[in-house]
């Protein structure tokens, strides 16, 4: 089960669309809270299945779910209940407390954190659109099987570049082609991004 977990958009889910456009085999987005909405306007718009909490910019409650998954269980919270950024303490009371649970999953300090404490994994995957602490873009991909779970930090500007290189290759490739076959290189028309990208385009949402 691949997941991605991403927290803190703030109103902007542009680069979402971005990863989610070069991502195959995305089986469930976690949001991690702020803002909720921001999945709200997603989930509309696509067939993967969504969950999301509220952070401190959506409510003043407290809100947890914990997800199934082939691993074990995780827990979502965004953070703040638990003083997430003084001390993860709290996060593993919380896991105590759900019991059984592979690892938790966090937001609100816009600083990525993947740490694993004493077979608990603690998951931030910083924010997309306000990185904090000197940190840049980024989110994380949880590959959850039986037995077996795996989480990965991800530089969202150094994704992008791998991206727009892999497919300037294949162009250059493909036009190379039919340069040697004789046959004149059809002018391309530039990629602007799917589906999901038009719809932000066009939308006045953001």
């Amino acid at each position: 089960m691949k997941i991605l977990l991403i927290s803190d958009t703030h109103g902007d889910i542009s680069r979402v669309t971005d990863i989610l456009e070069y991502t195959k085999d995305i089986e469930m987005i976690i949001h991690c809270g702020d803002c909720q909405s921001d999945m709200s306007f997603l989930e509309r718009h696509t067939d993967i299945p969504i969950v999301s909490i509220e952070g401190n910019c959506d409510s003043h409650r407290r809100d947890r779910k914990v997800v199934e998954t082939p691993a074990g269980k995780l827990l979502i919270t965004h953070g703040h209940f638990e003083a997430v950024g003084f001390t993860c303490n709290n996060l593993i009371f919380a896991a105590e407390e759900e019991g059984d649970c592979i690892a938790v999953c966090y937001g609100h300090t816009h600083v990525p954190h993947c740490e694993d404490v004493n077979g608990l994994w603690l998951v931030n995957p910083g924010s997309l659109t306000e990185p904090r602490g000197g940190s840049r873009p980024s989110y994380a991909i949880l590959c959850c099987e039986e037995d077996r779970f795996q989480a990965d930090i991800m530089d969202y500007d150094t994704f992008m570049q791998t991206q727009k290189a892999q497919t300037q290759a294949t162009r250059g490739a493909e036009d190379a082609g039919q340069n040697a076959s004789g046959s004149s290189a059809a002018k391309k028309k530039k990629v602007t991004g799917g589906f999901l990208r038009n719809l932000l385009n066009y939308s006045d949402r953001f």
